[in-house]
C-alpha cells in the first residue's frame, strides 16, 4: 500500500529554461503530482517558504543564484530543511555531484534524462520523506503514551494530585537537599475532620466533592514551587521545601482558616468542613523522611484529641 497519493504531493520545479520546466512538468501531471515552478534562486526561495513543497527539482547552474546556494539557503532553514531536494544538471563534473550532496541534496539526476528514472527517484524520495514522518509520529505518540502513563502512576485519580508514592520520592530528594546545603524543609500533614461522618451523612459521591474542594483549596495558598498530594483516604500532605517552621504554621493556618470559612451546596443543602494539621520540619540528624512524618503525625494526634480544627507542630520541634 503506498504511502502517499502523488496528487496530494506538491513539487517544486527550479529551472531558469521555460522548456525545461515544460518536459518536467508534463512527466510529473501524468502521475498526477501537482507542480509549482520557480525561474531563478530567488524566485525559488520565495516559493519554498509560501508553498512548502513536498519535493524539490532543482537545477544546478542558473545565473544570480545557483542551485547550490539555493540548496545550501534552504538547508539552513529548520522549518524548510526536511524537504528533500533533487538536483538536475547537464553537469558530468565529479566536483558538482559531491557539492550538491554536500549542500543537503538527496539525490542527483543527470541531464539528458528518461522520464521513469525521474519518476522513480521522485517517488523513493517522497516515500521516505513520508516514511520518516511517520515514524517521527509514531515516536511522538509514545513519548506521550510514556507521558500518560508517568501521570496514571503518579496520580491521585480523583483529585488529580501526586498520590502516596510520589510523594515518598519528592520528599527524599527534599531530604538530601536539606541535608547537603542545610535548608530549612517543612511538611504539612492534612485530615478532614470527621469525614467518614461526612459519607454516612451525605454520601460517598459528597465525600468525593468535599474532598476535591479541600484539595483546590490548599492548592491555591501552595507556592509552586511546593508539592501537594493525597496521602491516603482523607488524608494528605504538602512538603514546602526551604520553609521554616513558622512560615510553615502561617501557611498551614490560612489554608485552615479558609476551608472553614467556606462550605459545599449541592441540592439545597450546604456542607461545611473543618481540618486539622499537624505541622512538621526537617531537624539536622533526619535520615529520611520517615521521621519528619512521624512527628507530623504525632502533631496531628494532638490537634484532633485537643478538638479537631487547629494546626499544631510536634512539641519537640
Amino acid at each position: 500500500m503506498a504511502l502517499f497519493k502523488p496528487e496530494d504531493c506538491l513539487i517544486l520545479v527550479v529551472d531558469d529554461i521555460k522548456l525545461n520546466l515544460q518536459i518536467v512538468a508534463k512527466i510529473l501531471d501524468k502521475v498526477g503530482y501537482e507542480c509549482s515552478f520557480a525561474y531563478n534562486g530567488y524566485q525559488a526561495l520565495r516559493r519554498v517558504k509560501s508553498a512548502r513543497p513536498d519535493l524539490i527539482l532543482l537545477d544546478l547552474m542558473m545565473p544570480e543564484m545557483d542551485g547550490l546556494e539555493v540548496c545550501e539557503k534552504i538547508q539552513a532553514n529548520p522549518e524548510l530543511s526536511e524537504i528533500p531536494i533533487i538536483f538536475i544538471s547537464a553537469s558530468q563534473e565529479q566536483e558538482h555531484l559531491l557539492q550538491a550532496f554536500q549542500k543537503g541534496a538527496v539525490d542527483y539526476v543527470a541531464k539528458p534524462f528518461h522520464s521513469a528514472e525521474l519518476l522513480a527517484r521522485v517517488r523513493m524520495h517522497l516515500e521516505l520523506k513520508y516514511s520518516r514522518q511517520k515514524l517521527r509520529n509514531l515516536l511522538q505518540e509514545q513519548v506521550e503514551l510514556v507521558k500518560q502513563l508517568e501521570t496514571l502512576a503518579n496520580t491521585d485519580p480523583l483529585t488529580g494530585v501526586w498520590n502516596r508514592r510520589y510523594l515518598l520520592m519528592i520528599a527524599e530528594q527534599e531530604i538530601k537537599r536539606s541535608q547537603l546545603y542545610n535548608f530549612s524543609f517543612a511538611v504539612l500533614l492534612i485530615d478532614i475532620d470527621h469525614f467518614k461522618k461526612i459519607n454516612d451523612t451525605y454520601g460517598h459521591s459528597i465525600g468525593d466533592d468535599v474532598i476535591i474542594f479541600m484539595t483546590k483549596t490548599v492548592l491555591y495558598h501552595l507556592q509552586s514551587t511546593d508539592c501537594f498530594g493525597r496521602f491516603g483516604g482523607e488524608e494528605f500532605v504538602a512538603l514546602l521545601p526551604e520553609t521554616d517552621m513558622d512560615e510553615a504554621m502561617i501557611v498551614a493556618e490560612c489554608i485552615r482558616e479558609n476551608i472553614k470559612n467556606q462550605y459545599i451546596s449541592f441540592e439545597e443543602q450546604k456542607v461545611s468542613i473543618t481540618i486539622s494539621i499537624g505541622v512538621s520540619s526537617y531537624r539536622t540528624g533526619d535520615k529520611n523522611i520517615d521521621s519528619i512524618l512521624r512527628r507530623a503525625d504525632q502533631a496531628l494526634y494532638q490537634a484532633k484529641h485537643e478538638g479537631r480544627n487547629r494546626v499544631i507542630s510536634c512539641p519537640w520541634e
